[in-house]
């Protein structure tokens, strides 16, 4: 069960000359919904605003978004997927002055998955390399082609999430999500400056962890880091945090660390 709202009007129809659609011109955030109150919703729109100021959008579009959302009924644990685009516009990749931005908002059901976070997951690591590109480091714009590549690498369904490295070699996160390890005695996670997606939860487990004393680490590390690490675990707004146990034939324990901070998270949405 799906509610859509665009541009504040109960439909689920976009303009195929949508600069979305034609060009991926646009940002999204995936918010969850946890017995009814959307979480980090502040920080969502944080992230949110550093795109449109990144893509040239209007700024003033955040209040039209909270206005939306005050149309929308949020009970028990659903998806929150606000998406901007830069609206309808002429053939061509110059986008109009005059053109108004789309705000698509919709509210979709979500049964987290009890047993990866408890059990813990498989990886793989991916061949495919992400482009480095600054300007679009950190945000959550439409196009996804990178990760598209990526997740299309395999098909085996007891492996979750493949890891994959910008063109460099530096690994920088999941297909879907971002990855963190402890590794003598430090949260280590990669530098997301130069690409990939700054996560909103990955933030949000740094600012917890530092809360409880524990040294965090954001660098640059090639995939042989993780040979070192005791524990490991990625992270997204949806799942909040699964547990590896393995990639390919290395092992990982769920250690306390991991488990510790998937308390605070539990905690914080009661």
């Amino acid at each position: 069960m799906q509610d859509v709202l665009v541009n504040g009007i109960k439909t689920d129809q976009v303009n195929s000359a949508d600069r979305g659609v034609c060009y991926g011109d646009g940002l999204f955030e995936t918010v969850a919904v946890i017995n009814g109150v959307p979480q980090l919703l502040e920080q969502h729109l944080q992230r949110l605003s550093l795109g449109l100021i990144r893509l040239g959008f209007p700024t003033g579009v955040l209040p039209l978004i909270t206005s939306d959302l005050k149309l929308l009924t949020f009970t028990g644990n659903q998806v929150l997927k606000i998406t901007i685009t830069r609206g309808l516009g002429p053939r061509g990749y110059a986008p109009s002055a005059e053109a108004a931005v789309t705000r698509i908002i919709s509210l979709s059901d979500y049964v987290a998955n009890k047993a990866n976070a408890q059990n813990g997951v498989t990886l793989r690591h991916c061949q495919y390399q992400l482009p480095i590109n600054p300007v679009l480091a950190e945000i959550k714009h439409l196009n996804r082609l990178d990760q598209v590549m990526a997740r299309s690498e395999w098909n085996e369904p007891d492996t979750v999430e493949g890891l994959v490295t910008d063109t460099q070699g530096y690994l920088v996160e999941g297909t879907m999500s971002n990855v963190f390890w402890i590794a003598n005695h430090e949260l280590c996670s990669p530098s997301i400056d130069r690409c990939g997606v700054k996560g909103v939860m990955r933030d949000h487990l740094l600012e917890i962890a530092t809360a409880e004393g524990l040294k965090c680490r954001i660098d640059r590390f090639y995939p042989d880091a993780l040979i070192q690490a005791s524990e490991l675990f990625i992270c997204n707004s949806l799942i909040g945090i699964w547990p590896v146990v393995n990639i390919g034939d290395q092992k990982y324990d769920i250690g306390p660390v991991t488990r510790r901070l998937q308390d605070l998270l539990t905690q914080e949405s009661k």
